[in-house]
């Protein structure tokens, strides 16, 4: 069985203070009925690493860079991240994707350093609107994975997460249907099936895209949607908590 994992991913909002009561109403929650984790902006990830040192939560940051050190002013190595605690990793988020112009194989390069340091990678895929109303949905996931597909190792894939994201439903209000995210859910675990049917079965496949307390239970009641991605809502401890609650 997958156990689910539900991640806050706090872009860049917060602050000291913020971050510190919403880790600590997480904390005082006590969460058994699934996996948790966050991801701050790096500059509170020290504090929210020394805060969750001996909890169940997992730390994870936003991003990280494809060299391991050196002349690389602003950037953040995958090994620096360890070093303060961080556990996970997002990767190909649709917002670096666009905003930053990251490729398939700046994400491919991006998870092998996150494996290297035997920390998980969580690889965010997901369509348009534009692409969806077209067709292109599956044609356009398929692509976003195919390195990663060919490239990995069986025995790595026991690191990642995907989180399958429709752009059009980041930040939106819109949700894809329960129906509509747990097809595209199954077609990423077609996918996976082709590396082997283990890591098809084995490996998490969160949705993402204004998940909330009132809309999680539905989404997370689908048999191939093992969690969820949480942009807006996780910034309220109790709409987290309570998009945690939602698991039965």
């Amino acid at each position: 069985m997958r156990r689910l994992l539900v991640a806050g991913n706090w872009k860049m909002n917060a602050s000291s203070s913020m971050a510190e009561a919403l880790l600590s109403d997480i904390l005082t929650a006590d969460i058994q009925s699934c996996d948790v984790a966050v991801f701050p902006p790096f500059p509170y990830l020290a504090a929210a690493g020394v805060r969750l040192s001996n909890a169940a939560v997992q730390l994870g940051a936003q991003n990280c860079a494809t060299a391991d050190s050196g002349a690389y002013t602003g950037e953040v190595s995958v090994a620096m991240l360890q070093d303060v605690g961080c556990q996970l990793v997002l990767v190909g988020h649709s917002e670096r994707r666009a905003l930053f112009h990251e490729t398939d194989a700046v994400v491919l390069a991006k998870t092998e350093k996150i494996l290297a340091q035997d920390m998980t990678a969580v690889v965010c895929v997901g369509e348009t609107l534009e692409q969806r109303q077209s067709g292109n949905a599956e044609l356009i996931v398929k692509q976003q994975l195919s390195a990663l597909l060919h490239q990995l190792k069986e025995a790595q894939w026991s690191q990642v997460v995907i989180a399958y994201e429709p752009v059009w439903a980041i930040g939106t209000g819109e949700t894809a249907t329960p129906e509509q995210a747990q097809q595209m859910h199954a077609f990423i675990r077609s996918l996976l099936a082709g590396v082997s049917q283990k890591v098809a079965d084995e490996t998490r496949v969160l949705y993402g895209g204004s998940v909330k307390a009132a809309n999680a239970a539905e989404l997370f009641a689908q048999p191939d949607i093992d969690g969820g991605l949480v942009g807006g809502a996780s910034l309220t401890a109790e709409e987290f908590l309570g998009i945690c609650r939602s698991i039965g």
